[in-house]
């Protein structure tokens, strides 16, 4: 056990936030905190690192164990560059480094005693630097930026300067290359791109410290956590699985528990039926057989009523009009910022009843696809044509479509002025706006509100095309659950922009990747993306090859189609090829592991006493040594040349 939380309980006033919290972590254990917005999970994070304090109860760090912590915002604003606050991290090898090249000038007029002092000074310190991982400190670092998102370009870039999500990305590389033991994160996924995620999923999930993640990113906790803590009501359950296993597991002992408890209540009516009917016997016998029923009564441990999850919102999509077979069409798109091309020639169409999710890393011009449909920016080539009798329903992710100025109920009703003020108060009930809720400004309200605020006009649009920008954005889990159930029973058209990959999944029927300026068609969800993503791209290049034209001008290039047996089969031998290729790679590897693993023995050995005055067996040691370390080469070679 490396962390504990022992009966936490807190309260603000009267509202108790936290009652009598268990939970604990293993070493090297990965584990999530869930829960609706409000249940207290950054609270609990708060007082795990010391920033709050508890009203009862206690937590536990291991013995010399060292925990860091990523706070959902960065209040902290430093005047270092970038590059500068993630060499800090690493000052202590910087100084190792320096004191080894101290070490090394002296040594060279030292003699006699002096020397032997100075070379078992030496030896120490560059042993400290190997196994601090000096010799590859600066390799770690651009690894760890490169991986959150940031060019060379942005080393020299000022913190100051960088917006509030930039700066959460430097807190966050500089967390992880310090190393602790165990890690606190409060949202990590909410200012990474995709590519982003899928390298901080590959590094967490090979991390050797614990962590411990509140995310709303389902599909990121499917990835890497074993274990779930739900808090719910101020209370909380711990789960052994995934987010897809809590979630399945979390329904079953619902609908378990509000059986038990309707039985109990059907069972205990009963009882009270039969000793009422005892009892109007009037007869010696039944009275003394009701006094015992109800002495029975008395002793049954009530099973209290399950509590309602929460007032959920109520979203119900339906177009108007059912809208012709073809939906949209873009033609020959470009759209260019100063000297910054977007994207360039891409054409793509969208058919009745389909879902598609339009992804592509931070800054490729996915939101500018949508406003150019939309018309709220200009494009600078190409057309937009829309179908017959489609009705646009528009959700902005900045919510500009909304009025700051203007009350929640004065922005439904100047939307739809038919409406009357029943009807305008009940939609808002659905969507948890309720007594003087309706009567809060616009520009008063948090991101996860305008968001409900945004949702509600959409449904009361009743259009047959819904364009949707980043719609999870500011959501909770079972808004977002609420919204996926939504899309899949609307009979209308969808086009949404997304980082959601479990939102993607669930309801996404085609995707359009936005890379490179040109567009990819996958004719299926996320796991379909992420299963054809290196074939269909591989595909692309080759046509961009054959052809001769920039690998920037292209229109989408879509699936390997299935029309010929020829296609078909060339398509099966390549990734038959690429498993045969990534099955001799494992191979490889748990090889060279081996032969590492074999080689650190070996030194392990040569330093035990007893061996090293055992001159024989300090010989053969040595020989496999360098067995070892010349078939390891000669491995290294091999895996360079299949890894390339």
């Amino acid at each position: 056990m490396i962390l504990a939380c022992q009966n936490i309980s807190k309260a603000f006033g009267i509202d108790e936030v936290l009652k009598d919290i268990q939970f604990h972590i293993e070493e090297h254990e990965k584990a999530a905190i869930v829960g609706i917005n409000g249940a207290g999970k950054s609270t609990l994070l708060k007082i795990i690192m010391g920033e709050e304090a508890a009203d009862s109860g206690q937590v536990i760090l291991g013995k010399d164990k060292t925990i860091g912590y990523l706070a959902q915002e960065q209040g902290h604003s430093y005047e270092n560059t970038i590059y500068e606050e993630m060499l800090s991290v690493k000052q202590h090898i910087i100084d190792l480094d320096q004191q080894i090249r101290q070490a090394e000038q002296e040594m060279k007029h030292a003699e006699g005693a002096v020397l032997e002092t100075l070379l078992n000074s030496y030896t120490r310190l560059t042993h400290e630097f190997e196994t601090a991982n000096g010799y590859a400190y600066k390799s770690e670092i651009n690894g760890v930026l490169k991986g959150l998102g940031f060019t060379e370009a942005d080393y020299n870039t000022k913190i100051s300067t960088l917006s509030g999500g930039q700066k959460t990305r430097v807190a966050l590389g500089r967390l992880l290359l310090s190393q602790p033991d165990v890690i606190l994160l409060d949202e990590p996924t909410n200012h990474l791109d995709m590519n982003s995620i899928a390298w901080l999923e590959g590094y967490l999930g090979s991390y050797a410290g614990a962590v411990l993640i509140v995310s709303h990113d389902r599909y990121f906790l499917d990835r890497i956590v074993t274990k779930i803590v739900e808090l719910e009501h101020g209370k909380s359950r711990v789960y052994n699985g995934n987010y897809s296993w809590y979630a399945a597991r979390r329904e079953e002992i619902r609908a378990s528990e509000l059986k038990a408890y309707l039985n109990q209540q059907a069972e205990i009516q009963h009882q009270e039926e039969v000793i009422t009917k005892l009892r109007s016997f009037n007869r010696e016998k039944s009275i003394r057989r009701a006094e015992s029923r109800e002495k029975l009564l008395d002793k049954m441990e009530v099973i209290e009523k399950p509590q309602e999850v929460r007032d959920a919102m109520q979203i119900r999509l339906e177009p108007e009009v059912e809208s012709g077979m073809d939906v949209l069409l873009a033609e020959h798109l470009s759209k260019t910022y100063g000297a910054n091309c977007l994207f360039q020639d891409i054409t793509f169409d969208i058919k009745r009843g389909e879902r598609v999710a339009l992804i592509g890393d931070n800054g490729t011009g996915k939101t500018t696809i949508l406003k150019i449909i939309n018309k709220y920016i200009p494009k600078d080539a190409g057309r937009i044509i829309l179908g017959s009798r489609v009705k646009i329903g528009y959700y902005d992710q900045e919510h500009q479509v909304l009025s700051p100025e203007k009350t929640i109920f004065q922005e439904i009703s100047d939307a739809y002025p038919a409406l009357t003020n029943t009807r305008i108060r009940n939609v808002l009930a659905a969507f948890l706006f309720t007594g003087d809720d309706v009567f809060k400004q616009i520009k008063d309200l948090s991101g996860g509100e305008r968001g409900r605020v945004s949702l509600a006009k959409l449904m009361l649009s009743s259009a047959n095309l819904l364009i949707l920008d980043e719609p999870t954005n500011h959501l909770d889990i079972t808004s977002k659950e609420i919204l996926e159930n939504a899309l899949c029973r609307y009979t209308g058209t969808v086009l949404y922009v997304s980082h959601d990959r479990y939102f993607i999944n669930r309801t996404a029927t085609r995707i359009l990747d936005l890379t490179g300026q040109h567009l990819n068609e996958y004719k299926g969800n996320y796991d379909y993306y992420l299963e054809k993503k290196d074939v269909v791209e591989e595909t692309y290049a080759k046509s961009q090859s054959a052809s001769g034209t920039s690998g920037t001008l292209s229109s989408p290039q879509p699936a390997p189609a299935d029309n010929s047996k020829a296609d078909w089969q060339a398509k099966k031998e390549e990734q038959s090829r690429i498993r045969k290729k990534a099955n001799d790679l494992k191979r490889l590897e748990e090889a060279i592991a081996g032969l590492e693993e074999r080689s650190r023995e070996i030194d392990d050995e040569l330093c035990r006493p007893e061996i090293a005055t055992d001159a024989p067996r300090c010989m053969a040691l040595a020989r496999e040594q360098e067995k070892i370390a010349a078939e390891l080469e000669e491995q290294y070679a091999r895996w360079e040349s299949l890894a390339e």
